[in-house]
């Protein structure tokens, strides 16, 4: 088991999408899984489901975590799955390389920058 983690809230759906078709969060988890399955670092971080992120008005969410004191960068919100899949794992590269989880904003991927972003500092 990683101590990374991509959390994807798979509940998340917008107003379009009906109930019985799948949601944005799922698509874009089973997107993420897919890419993970060839991603060269899979090893090192790994991507889980959850029930819900408290995002509903801004499907589709992610988390990204360490347990080895990294700041957590939770809320990616409006996420489109098909486009930001690839951009997510570009986004958790920098994430792994870096020592206390500070990304710089120059690195997100530009799909990524116009996105709603929290940045929550590590439980010492």
């Amino acid at each position: 088991m990683s101590n990374h983690i991509l959390f994807v809230c798979k509940s998340c759906r917008s107003a379009s999408i009906q109930k019985g078709e799948p949601t944005e969060g799922s698509l874009l988890f089973e997107e993420l899984l897919a890419l993970h399955q060839d991603w060269s670092r899979k090893s090192e971080l790994e991507v889980q489901s959850v029930s819900c992120l408290w995002t509903c008005s801004h499907p589709c969410t992610i988390a990204l975590s360490s347990a080895n004191n990294k700041f957590t960068y939770m809320v990616f919100t409006d996420l489109s799955p098909s486009e930001t899949a690839p951009a997510l794992l570009e986004l958790c590269e920098h994430y792994l390389d870096s020592n206390d989880g500070d990304i710089l904003w120059k690195q997100f991927p530009e799909v990524l920058q116009s996105e709603e972003v929290a940045k929550i500092p590590p439980v010492d």
